[in-house]
């Protein structure tokens, strides 16, 4: 069903001023195109709107008996491949700041209801099953989160990352989070250090299933036969959501278009200055069409790259930097060096990701450039 025949459909945010860009040509453009950016969304900040989680009714806390292991024999094998069930029927809101105790998982309890990844395209499914459903605030703009990188492996930095973005979304934007994907970058982005894509899915699978309620992870970029450029990725997730699922359901009725944004580390807002590295009709496409939601890196000045970049400065109305307020320095260059050196990792990332690299000896015997090691600029 073409979702322009139905007329409570309303279209994802564009900028009319892109044109686009020729690898976009997949997607419908007979799509009606309502000019929206992040900065049309803005709130004073000394008046920001009421919290979320006040008019939220939480249901009754229940209490957990939390095993913690003495003793290495009594975890959980993280390799169990439980059969993935079907997304669930009941209502899935968007997440809120409030934490609940069905929001903390326990480290060795084994989730339900996940779905996981498929190892080859043809059995591959867009995942949703953590994706809200219903928008819960009719006066808000829906808003999918993406974030693309290596993640080999995976931190709690990557984790906050996202956490970061739902607290500046939440207060200083109109827009609503309704679920945030991990997209890992293919084998055939040839870099020093990347694990083989399958283990560094799993471990995006086990970090998201055991510390978070809204997080997913979509295999679709590694699966494809070649390199696949971060434009192409988000308008990927576009088509999938806006689409085939014709956006998100408000509690009206009404079905309203979704907004896609980049998340992304203050590394790679830089990399995006160096000549030859990103193609400026894929600056053009990623920074107007969907936007960017940049986190501060310690020392980067960001606000003065956007000042000085041209496209990015273009585009700066659909740019959204996130202040660290608590440093976090962890990268996966640093834990990779760490485990080469049979350093301690704990308390870096997740302890079910910690387990999985033991157990297939990642990382152990490999070894990487000084310089990349010496410049790490947290992959």
């Amino acid at each position: 069903m073409d979702p322009t025949n139905d007329p409570n459909f309303t279209p994802p945010s564009q900028n009319r001023d892109i044109e686009p860009a020729a690898h976009a040509s997949q997607i419908p453009t007979n799509i009606p195109i309502q000019p929206l950016v992040l900065a049309d969304l803005g709130e004073k900040m000394d008046a920001p709107t009421l919290h979320p989680s006040v008019t939220h009714t939480e249901k009754p806390l229940l209490l957990y008996h939390l095993k913690i292991p003495r003793r290495h024999t009594q975890f959980n094998n993280s390799l169990s491949d439980e059969e993935s069930l079907p997304p669930p029927t009941k209502t899935i809101l968007p997440p809120t700041i409030k934490v609940r105790l069905s929001q903390i998982a326990d480290l060795e309890e084994v989730p339900h209801g996940v779905q996981r990844q498929a190892k080859t395209l043809e059995l591959y499914n867009f995942p949703v099953h953590r994706l809200a459903t219903t928008l819960s605030d009719e006066l808000k703009y829906p808003l999918v989160i993406v974030a693309c990188g290596s993640f080999s492996p995976i931190t709690y930095l990557h984790l906050r990352m996202f956490e970061m973005a739902l607290d500046a979304i939440l207060e200083q934007t109109r827009f609503e989070i309704i679920g945030g994907y991990y997209s890992p970058v293919s084998d055939n982005y040839k870099k020093p250090g990347l694990a083989p894509s399958h283990h560094r899915v799993r471990m995006c699978e086990l970090a998201c299933e055991r510390t978070s309620s809204w997080l997913m992870v979509d295999a679709w970029e590694l699966l494809q036969p070649k390199y696949t450029r971060t434009a192409l990725v988000l308008d990927h997730f576009n088509e999938e959501i806006n689409v085939k699922r014709k956006g998100i359901q408000t509690k009206s009725g009404e079905r309203r278009g979704v907004k896609v944004m980049l998340l992304a580390g203050g590394d790679l807002i830089e990399s995006m200055g160096e000549p030859d590295v990103w193609a400026d009709s894929d600056l053009h496409h990623i920074l107007g069409k969907y936007g960017c939601l940049i986190v501060e890196r310690t020392g980067a000045d960001v606000r003065s790259f956007l000042l000085s970049h041209d496209i990015m400065y273009e585009h700066r109305r659909n740019v959204l930097t996130i202040k660290q307020l608590i440093y976090n320095d962890i990268s996966s260059t640093k834990i990779r060096l760490f485990i080469r050196r049979g350093m301690s990792v704990q308390y870096l990332l997740p302890n079910s990701v910690i387990r999985y690299i033991q157990e297939h000896r990642l990382y152990i015997d490999e070894t990487e450039p000084v310089k990349q090691v010496l410049n790490d600029k947290g992959d």
